[in-house]
């Protein structure tokens, strides 16, 4: 039996105990697993615990028949003559850096070795673009899109913009004005027709590669536009970011953009802009394929 306690540690480490163990209650995890497992998973729990705490109790062959592993600053495990004993300290030791093993320490070179390795093999950045768009609201099939952004990479690290806004027939609810900034208003004095903004569109992004964050959303949207003008859907490669990062950053709070761009350093002026956010998802790619976890 093994029991994991955990506290103020980020969702996405919870998520992956449950894969092994059973959360009986918030924060405490039972399971019954090998003890090269147990090593893994907790090794897991070392890597992702943020800020947070956790403690782990397993069968052990000792006088009590049971041993402690904890990442507790307040306290220490002691050896008491082959007993595991809780020492509440009267000063606080010194942080342990989670993952300070020699196989950790070798696993982090193996990694940055790597990530030097592409960084090299992707020194010279292809051209790509990344795109967002804004919407009434989120079923495809009943909302309409309301303004497009681009943000187009050239070489030399030059950017190239696109922004459009788009004139529907319904009224734009009063909580999309409110979140993006766009009413029925502007969108009739300054937007342009569904049409137009998709031709505008596919001459700026020609055949180049396209980004995007939760790309699913925008492709579905765009596609669904163009099938109503009968026009043919974009054939240019597309490629989402979110899986990217996922896979790339295991432990992070949620996968929100904002989460994900404050991770990353990157700025984001006016966030549910559809350029704004289109010129911070390029950022982002940058950042992804200088790391080494993105090819275009």
């Amino acid at each position: 039996m093994i029991v994991i306690t955990l506290t103020k540690v980020p969702q996405s480490l919870r998520g992956d105990l449950t894969k092994w163990y059973q959360e009986v209650q918030t924060g405490v995890y039972v399971g019954n697993v090998s003890a090269r497992i147990r090593d893994l998973l907790w090794a897991r729990v070392l890597k992702g615990i943020g800020n947070g705490e956790a403690t782990m109790v397993y069968n052990a062959n000792n006088e009590l028949g049971y041993q402690i592993e904890t990442t507790r600053t307040q306290y220490e495990v002691v050896d008491f003559d082959g007993i595991p004993l809780m020492m509440r300290l009267n000063s606080l030791k010194t942080p342990v850096k989670h993952g300070f093993s020699n196989a950790a320490k070798f696993h982090k070179a193996k990694v940055m070795t790597h990530k030097v390795s592409n960084n090299s093999r992707h020194s010279t950045v292809p051209q790509f673009v990344a795109i967002d768009i804004e919407t009434t609201g989120l079923d495809v099939t009943k909302n309409s899109i309301i303004s497009i952004g681009a943000a187009k990479y050239l070489a030399n690290d030059n950017v190239v913009e696109f922004q459009q806004l788009v004139k529907i027939d319904e009224a734009v609810p009063d909580k999309i004005t409110e979140l993006t900034g766009i009413s029925s208003a502007i969108l009739s004095d300054q937007g342009v027709s569904l049409e137009a903004s998709l031709l505008a569109l596919r001459d700026f992004i020609e055949g180049l590669p396209v980004v995007g964050y939760n790309l699913h959303f925008d492709q579905s949207f765009l596609s669904m536009a163009f099938s109503k003008l009968g026009q043919n859907d974009l054939n240019n490669q597309m490629i989402d970011l979110m899986p990217v990062v996922k896979k790339a950053d295991q432990f992070l709070d949620n996968y929100r953009l904002e989460t994900v761009l404050r991770e990353y350093h990157v700025n984001n002026s006016s966030p549910h802009h559809a350029l704004s956010d289109a010129k911070a998802t390029l950022e982002l790619a940058l950042k992804l394929i200088k790391n080494g976890h993105l090819s275009i």
